[in-house]
């Protein structure tokens, strides 16, 4: 045995809130890796710690550790992993005592949704920890699903245009920078329809940016964007890679926010394309694996209009 200070066992969880260092040093005594020393006095603050402490020799037995497993973890940690692994769950050990005592103490807090760095802090002192260190392992090894934590990324906020903030009202998603300032200005300019369409707001989706964006809607969006009742329309680029967003988009969307093509801005494009003239060269390498659940949202002859420049576009 030898004589350690409160200080010196915590020094290196002095980014821990001095709630989750009590916890860390309860954990300790527990496992019956430390034993106060009394006379030393406590800290003053509540709960309260003793200033020093008796630091016993670890042994190589994991008998205590497997018992701190088997009768002092919740249920919602798996032990099986750390009972098949005592040395990984000794060198994971102060990690996983935090996680048990956010189970224990905290954890109606799970009810309400907040960002991976939020949950991270809350339970470990870290804000990275989820994303750039070591936490995902440890959920792991504790058989942890992260949606068990209910966190969301945290993506770029939407850029919009909301012309009118009525609902129920439609929003349409466009995928390029050009067509959001041309409609933009034409709503500005009184109009409140695009293609005899009535639109509210227009959304600008950056190209693939909006694959991480749109999912958060529910977290970044203006309250009457989620009327359950809106009808959300997306109009892209007439490629591979265009209509493999629009088709992304749809299967991540819930029932209640299903998004579909802008039908009649897609037929203006293909009225634009004569005999003589074609669309922009498609971009080289672009992915051709498409479903085609695009396509049948259009007239069959509209459909394979637009297939035939897809392949001519690619040949």
């Amino acid at each position: 045995m030898k004589r350690i200070s409160l200080e010196a066992l915590l020094a290196k969880k002095g980014q821990l809130t001095y709630r989750q260092q009590y916890d860390y040093m309860i954990g300790l005594l527990d496992a019956g890796r430390i034993r106060p020393l009394k006379a030393s006095g406590k800290n003053g603050k509540r709960p309260a710690l003793y200033l020093e402490y008796w630091l016993l020799e670890e042994q190589d037995d994991p008998g205590p550790l497997l018992e701190e497993l088997k009768y002092t973890i919740v249920p919602a940690i798996s032990i099986d992993y750390y009972l098949s692994h005592p040395e990984v769950y000794r060198q994971e050990r102060s990690w996983v005592l935090l996680l048990n005592a956010y189970f224990k103490e905290q954890r109606e807090k799970l009810k309400h949704p907040v960002s991976v760095n939020e949950r991270s802090f809350a339970i470990w002192g870290r804000e990275k920890f989820l994303t750039k260190e070591q936490g995902r392992k440890i959920l792991k090894h504790c058989g942890v699903e992260p949606e068990l934590l209910n966190m969301y990324e945290t993506a770029e906020p939407l850029a919009y245009y909301a012309h009118t903030r009525d609902v129920p009202q439609n929003l349409l998603l466009l995928e390029n920078k050009d067509p959001f300032y041309s409609m933009r200005r034409h709503l500005l300019q009184g109009e409140t329809k695009i293609f005899g369409v009535p639109v509210g707001t227009l959304v600008y989706g950056a190209g693939k940016g909006i694959l991480r964006s749109f999912p958060e809607l529910d977290h970044s969006a203006e309250p009457y964007m989620l009327h359950p009742e809106n009808r959300f329309y997306y109009f892209g680029d007439l490629d591979y890679e265009g209509i493999g967003i629009w088709e992304h988009l749809s299967g991540q969307c819930p029932k209640h926010r299903r998004m579909v093509p802008f039908v009649p801005a897609y037929e203006a494009m293909l009225r634009k394309v004569q005999d003589d003239s074609r669309l922009p060269d498609t971009k080289e390498q672009q992915n051709r694996n498409i479903s085609g659940s695009f396509f049948t949202y259009f007239p069959a002859k509209t459909a394979g209009r637009m297939r035939e420049i897809l392949e001519s576009a690619t040949s």
